[in-house]
């Protein structure tokens, strides 16, 4: 399953040189240093290796003068270093904004108290604080996260609130690209959950189907996508070299069926393993292609992906 998203990347080449401009120095002579030692007395040089020594010594030296500080300035000092290091180092000094700093929501692992309108620590220019709700199923609970609280689908995260937790993972995203950036999230999200209904149709109840929780797992590779990378060294002309970008696990569940066909108060789940690739494209537009299917954790699961293997093998035939 692959998409083209619209936007493209270019690169612009370096300007050129004026024509009167003084020709720039290349090779070795480009690389010398620009003082004449030969001709610095033994004085001069002494004097240059004691500046040069005294600006070494003191750019080592602590910018705080303890010396200076009262016991109980020091005792301040220690106890704001303490709560820092405690708090989880830079993510506790981030304030609010970006949630605390090790506890997990266990629906979605999003970081509990992650805002989705404050602003975060440094941050230049306004961004949307609306949340847009998505397609995808959800239990009914009281869940605020990602969820949309009392709504039957879950709630896509505002920009804002997806800046947030880029500050929060430490990584650096231009603020005007937020926008671009959360609409091929959810883009990409709609498209996942259609090819997991197109799996939870085949079984009874799955038209029913719901996102109970998921997680994002971008460290750990599938078997799939290791099997993958193992092939792409025999054989590398049929197989991509890339791994995936991302990985998320879905947990989705859907009711069990009476013998007349309707629902239960029971529930039966499975777990979606979702690969994410970036495809290269000729047209300079961002493609992506996700592999998803149930994952491994019992006999009918594994039936299943047998099953929709030979399906599509037989309609590749006909």
């Amino acid at each position: 399953m692959k998409w083209n998203i619209g936007f493209g990347s270019s690169s612009d080449s370096a300007p050129a040189m004026p024509a009167d401009h003084p020709p720039v120095p290349t090779g070795a002579g480009a690389a010398q240093c620009p003082i004449d030692h030969a001709s610095l007395s033994p004085e001069m040089i002494a004097a240059h290796k004691a500046r040069a020594e005294a600006e070494k010594a003191k750019a080592a030296q602590c910018p705080i003068d303890h010396a200076s500080m009262s016991p109980e300035e020091i005792a301040a000092l220690r106890a704001r270093t303490q709560q820092k290091n405690e708090g989880g180092g830079m993510m506790g000094a981030l304030g609010a904004a970006v949630g605390a700093p090790n506890a997990l929501n266990p629906v979605n692992h999003i970081p509990e108290g992650l805002s989705a309108t404050e602003r975060a620590p440094g941050q230049q220019i306004d961004l949307s604080t609306e949340r847009t709700m998505s397609t995808i199923p959800r239990p009914q609970t009281n869940e605020d996260a990602y969820g949309g609280g009392e709504d039957k689908v879950w709630a896509y995260p505002s920009p804002q609130q997806f800046y947030n937790a880029l500050v929060r993972k430490g990584w650096e995203t231009p603020e005007d690209s937020i926008d671009m950036i959360v609409d091929i999230h959810n883009f990409i999200n709609e498209g996942a959950w259609d090819e997991i209904m197109k799996w939870e149709k085949r079984r009874p109840g799955g038209e029913h189907a719901q996102l109970a929780k998921f997680q994002g797992r971008p460290h750990d590779l599938t078997p799939r996508a290791r099997w993958q990378l193992f092939m792409a060294k025999l054989f590398p002309n049929d197989y991509s070299s890339e791994p995936p970008f991302d990985r998320h696990d879905w947990i989705v569940t859907r009711p069990i069926l009476d013998a007349e066909g309707n629902k239960t108060k029971e529930e039966a789940s499975t777990r979606y393993v979702i690969d994410y690739y970036s495809v290269p494209s000729t047209e300079g537009e961002a493609v992506f292609s996700l592999e998803v299917r149930p994952a491994l954790d019992s006999f009918a699961d594994a039936s299943e992906r047998v099953k929709m293997a030979a399906q599509e093998w037989m309609q590749s035939r006909s």
